[in-house]
């Protein structure tokens, strides 16, 4: 782990070993941070933020740093991608290009900090007030397993590049990825204390962390009970949360879509990183007059997915994260079958070599399914995929919405008015039109109902890190006595 600027081992002396879901061996040994060791994380990067100079460094200066750290991160992107490959399965052709993106937070959000400006607001009376945007202090952050690297980025870059510290606690099946950020971080140059990492479980070093009275703000991306959790954490300790969590994202596809391309871009919705992202496209909506056509070739395009060793380069799609996940994903896909659902393809887990000592499921495709099926309620995080009909715009939206969640969610048509429309109608924190799974630092991303509270990315995250301090100068020449005589007395 990574503590006041040291790469140290646990106090306790733990190890977790972190296990490759595609061949069920060890990859990597890290250290398992229990609660002392949160305590002595959170006791630097408060020292680092009340007595040391990152929160007082000109944002020229920390940019220069958060994009040293950038190039470093850009220079090692082969080998960060093999080791989130080994963690969690996804192919490596997917993961180096996750990883080369991920630096482009810290430099956008370096950009941010160096180019924001405080305001005078028009106070009354003889007075000049101008509002300074400070940093919150000790961020704590909970990352999760399916996109290591980025997803730390997000919560990071602005929390650094605003001023604060931090201290991370990864996911206990996927932390190599942000340790190895943390070692980029101090490589460029960042001040010791200023960003802690700290691999651990959940109930003991998550629990520790975001019970902390001595941090500022709570950051996680995880699931919805979790966030229940954490938040009410929050609550108690009366400091903010942003909570990013499920989702459940329907696609809508209307007719005037060609067939060829509404079966690419739903694949590619609903398949990438094995289903494994709060976003995937799990439940595609498609025009009843293209129903038919649309799922024959879907079914055939997904027959036709390349599952295989994550490592090798022809590989479309890994096995998933653990034996844990395998089993809830095939017991749901059991419910819908229970359910009167019909499993067009896949649905169990694939046998023989090379996947006997994997976590492989074959992508599967669901149809005849109704709302209450618990395949339609329920996050899968699994490279499943339901497959609905509706009649007209606005059965489409009523399905769309139909869900707890609402992170996020895409429109397919060639007809501009009517994309606008729709996607202004759909409660969803991020609305792709004819595209998925983009993102960018500029681009805020967050959800609605049980997807979460507040939201990452853009200059509005960046603010989120600090705290408005207003500051009221008198500008008054005569001397004030609010206590002399009443010709003194004066207020505005």
């Amino acid at each position: 782990m990574w503590i006041d600027g040291h790469e140290v081992a646990a106090q306790g002396g733990g190890t977790l070993e972190i296990e490759n879901p595609a061949t069920g061996n060890n990859a990597f040994v890290v250290a398992l941070g229990l609660g002392p060791d949160i305590d002595a994380a959170v006791g630097a990067a408060r020292r680092a933020h009340d007595d040391g100079p990152w929160p007082r460094m000109h944002p020229r200066e920390r940019g220069r740093i958060l994009r040293a750290a950038a190039e470093i991160l850009r220079s090692r992107k082969e080998s960060i991608g093999e080791v989130e490959t080994a963690c969690v399965g996804r192919p490596l052709r997917e993961m180096v290009q996750q990883v080369g993106r991920a630096p482009d937070w810290l430099d956008f959000f370096a950009s941010v900090a160096e180019t924001h400006e405080d305001v005078v607001v028009p106070a009354s009376g003889e007075l000049m007030n101008y509002v300074r945007r400070v940093p919150l202090g000790v961020v704590g952050a909970v990352t999760p397993w399916n996109h290591p690297l980025l997803i730390t980025m997000k919560k990071v870059a602005p929390a650094l590049a605003a001023g604060n510290t931090m201290v991370v606690k990864p996911s206990e099946v996927a932390p190599v990825a942000p340790l190895e950020l943390a070692r980029a971080l101090v490589e460029a140059g960042i001040p010791d204390g200023v960003i802690n990492v700290v691999p651990g479980f959940g109930p003991e070093a998550g629990k520790a962390l975001t019970e902390h009275t001595r941090i500022d703000r709570i950051d996680l991306t995880g699931g919805t009970e979790t966030g229940r959790h954490v938040a009410a954490a929050a609550g108690r300790n009366l400091i903010p949360v942003q909570a990013e969590l499920g989702g459940k994202a329907p696609v809508v596809i209307f007719d005037d879509v060609p067939i060829d391309v509404a079966v690419a871009g739903a694949t590619f919705a609903s398949f990438v990183a094995s289903g494994q992202s709060c976003i995937a496209g799990t439940r595609l909506l498609v025009h009843e007059r293209s129903m038919d056509s649309f799922v024959g070739r879907l079914v055939e395009r997904v027959q036709g997915i390349r599952v295989g060793d994550p490592m090798h380069p022809d590989t479309q799609m890994g096995p998933v994260v653990s034996q844990r996940q395998l089993d809830r994903i095939l017991e749901l896909v059991e419910s819908a079958r229970t359910e009167g659902a019909r499993v067009l393809c896949g649905g169990e887990r694939l046998a023989g070599a090379p996947f006997e000592r994997g976590y492989f499921i074959a992508p599967t495709v669901i149809t005849d399914v109704h709302q209450d099926m618990r395949i339609m309620r329920e996050e899968v995080f699994g490279p499943v995929v339901s497959v609905q009909p509706f009649a007209n715009e606005d059965e489409a939206v009523a399905l769309a919405n139909d869900a707890d969640f609402g992170l996020g969610a895409a429109v397919w048509t060639r007809d501009l008015p009517r994309a606008h429309v729709v996607a202004h109608r759909i409660r969803a924190g991020t609305v792709w039109i004819n595209d998925h799974h983009r993102i960018d630092p500029a681009s805020p991303w967050g959800g609605f109902k049980d997807s979460g509270i507040g939201s990452e990315n853009g200059v509005e995250a960046f603010n989120d890190y600090t705290a408005a301090q207003s500051i009221l100068v008198n500008l008054s020449r005569t001397p004030f006595d609010w206590f002399g005589s009443n010709d003194e007395l004066r207020y505005s």
